[in-house]
């Protein structure tokens, strides 16, 4: 029977049904466009432990942990770079579980259904109550608390379980397998824990160390005293070393590149063209209409938005701030050159608004805003609610703060449970203090206060329902100017690009080894560039964007292939793979540098002890010793 399953035995009650931002925890994983990044097309995309990774539940996970990311950042799609950091955070955590459960499974560690029960309704875990929370107050959401304390209610919190939706239910099983982790977690630790401690006699041994001084008398002859050219190392030695000491010599599977870049930037030809292009919008932006100004932006702009937003002086282009803070309204600037974009800009509004302002409200909800699911009212009823309060408050025939406690649908007005009586809040009386346009207030509700003069009261509209507001004070006012742009990218032309990615082929095509492509590097002058110590899991290269082609190719490649045009980041990168490094024991040719001297250093002092044990003999005093070495005598504290 499955935890959801027993809550509801446990209670009949329901509730209105609430979208939660529940906790997206994060899962981990290898797939990349939908094949695992070893380049496998089996059923596996990997090995732990013995255990083989089925991909087919690897990238239910994988997609899980991308739909759980969307909804934390409020986006529809991801960039492919945060998809890698995620499929990268499933595998790990995927490596993470089936390493550690094997331990709990040892230990008897487990977290039964009733204990998780106890977790999610009776005895909330703080993980459940940071996600049952508003983010911005840390207050319990209303939904969810108890209405004297503020804390989580056990009784709102099963009511809730009831009424569901599917997507909410799928939530909460998510959030369910995370507290159960996390419970697991604790369980390990708190056993490691219990299980470290000091003995009586290690404790005395750390006090005389710690507070028993001695001092001490030495010698000591550096190995730089003797030219390691002096040292005959033979083939035998470098082999026995080798032999006795391969756990040194252990390592990950990684590869080396060398490769060149092809830059794919716009040809003269390409810019005037473009240049040619905004001109023609600038001059047709200046027949439209003001009603028409965003949806022409938005269709002739790269970027493909409008900036309803109102800037200070100092906060625009340089190259247009001050001609717009003296312009009129519906004046055209540009086409001009910033950072490589060719851009247009409008004055399209301009306002007194002031830099800060303190104002209070009442929140009108209706049903499916984000304020609470408790509300039941419909977006009209609520229009016509905030009117009527409206009409109240400006004839004075009601009070603020009265109105607030009464009909106002913030939680933040409640009293939290660390304040007293008559204490002051945030939120107390629907006054949420001074805010500015950096404030993390829905824009409607700053704007409200930003434009409005002391005494103003108005009624706007947010994604919370509708604000009553009314502005206490303000201060700083100031011009503020509304500027939309459209910009067009310098970019390259499907003609520049072809030729640059012929130039990379007939490089690639006659370069055909690492001896060629050497070879043609040096002859032409290029700029060869080095990657090295790659991963195969890594996801970076220093100067790539976006690598992870170039990096499966090196793995699946044979030390001196050459590869063929990789577009990456705006350049076609031609690589060579010139070192091959394999999992496990590196060869005795790979290390033996590194054990060549570590051998001459072993030699070096066999023949000091030699030196040492020679010099010794008779019972010498330090001093004499270090007399007869040669050698300075030196002190320390211990």
């Amino acid at each position: 029977m499955s935890v959801l399953e027993k809550l509801r035995k446990r209670s009949g009650l329901l509730v209105a049904i609430v979208g939660l931002a529940l906790l997206a925890f994060v899962l981990t994983g290898l797939f990349e466009r939908g094949s695992s990044v070893f380049g496998s097309s089996g059923n596996a995309v990997g090995e732990i432990g013995g255990k083989t990774i089925d991909h087919r539940v690897f990238n239910a996970k994988v997609q899980e942990a991308i739909e759980n990311e969307k909804r934390n950042q409020q986006k529809t799609t991801l960039e492919q770079t945060a998809i890698d950091d995620v499929i990268q955070r499933v595998w790990n955590q995927t490596i993470n579980e089936e390493v550690m459960n094997k331990e709990y499974e040892k230990l008897g560690i487990s977290v039964s259904d009733d204990e998780l029960v106890d977790l999610m309704i009776d005895h909330p875990h703080e993980a459940l109550i940071r996600n049952l929370s508003d983010q911005q107050t840390g207050k319990v959401a209303p939904t969810f608390a108890d209405d004297v304390t503020g804390l989580p209610s056990p009784a709102k919190i099963r009511a809730f379980t009831q009424a569901m939706t599917d997507e909410q239910e799928a939530q909460w099983a998510q959030l369910e397998t995370y507290i159960r982790k996390v419970r697991t977690i604790e369980k390990y630790n708190n056993t490691i824990k219990k299980g470290l401690y000091v003995t009586t006699s290690v404790a005395k041994r750390n006090f005389i160390a710690q507070n028993q001084n001695s001092n001490v008398k030495y010698i000591a002859k550096n190995f730089r005293t003797v030219p390691d050219s002096t040292i005959k190392v033979t083939d035998a030695d470098l082999q026995t070393y080798y032999n006795a000491h391969q756990n040194e010599f252990k390592q990950e599977a990684s590869r080396k590149i060398e490769y060149v870049a092809f830059d794919i930037l716009p040809s003269q030809e390409d810019i005037d063209e473009i240049k040619k292009q905004i001109q023609t919008i600038a001059d047709e932006w200046k027949t439209k209409k003001p009603e028409e100004d965003s949806a022409f932006v938005i269709s002739e702009s790269d970027s493909r938005a409008f900036d309803m937003g109102f800037h200070t002086p100092g906060t625009l282009s340089p190259q247009i701030d001050t001609i717009m803070f003296k312009a009129e309204v519906g004046t055209i600037i540009g086409p001009y050159d910033e950072n490589g974009v060719l851009k247009v800009s409008k004055l399209t509004a301009i306002k007194m608004s002031a830099d800060s302002a303190r104002v209070r409200h009442i929140l009108i909800a209706y049903k499916d805003s984000g304020a609470s699911p408790e509300i039941k009212r419909s977006k009209e009823e609520a229009k016509k609610m905030a009117d009527s309060l409206l009409v109240l408050l400006k004839n004075g025939t009601a009070q603020f703060p009265d109105l607030v406690e009464k009909y106002s649908d913030d939680g933040g007005k409640k009293m939290p449970p660390n304040k007293k009586p008559g204490e002051d809040y945030k939120g107390k009386g629907g006054d949420y203090g001074w805010l500015n346009s950096s404030s993390s207030f829905v824009e409607p509700f700053k704007n409200a206060g930003l434009d409005g003069k002391k005494g103003d009261i108005v009624v706007v509209e947010s994604s919370f329902g509708y604000h009553i507001i009314e502005v206490l004070d303000s201060k700083g006012a100031q011009k503020k100017v509304q500027v939309a742009d459209i910009d067009k990218k310098m970019e390259p032309s499907n003609k520049t690009m072809q030729s640059v990615f012929v130039k990379a082929s007939e490089f690639s095509g006659k370069n055909t080894t690492n001896e060629l492509f050497q070879k043609a590097v040096t002859e032409n002058k290029l700029n060869k560039r080095i990657a090295d110590n790659i991963k195969e899991n890594d996801r970076t290269i220093p100067g790539i964007e976006s690598p992870r082609p170039l990096i499966k190719w090196a793995f699946d490649s044979k030390k001196g292939a050459v590869s063929e045009p990789m577009e990456l980041g705006g350049k076609f990168i031609v690589a060579s793979l010139v070192e091959v490094k394999e999992k496990g024991i590196a060869p005795l040719e790979q290390v033996k540098e590194t054990v060549t001297a570590s051998v001459v250093k072993e030699k070096k002092a066999e023949q000091f002890v030699n030196e040492f044990s020679t010099a010794m003999t008779g019972g010498l005093t330090i001093e004499a010793l270090g007399s007869k070495l040669n050698l300075p005598v030196e002190n320390a504290q211990t």
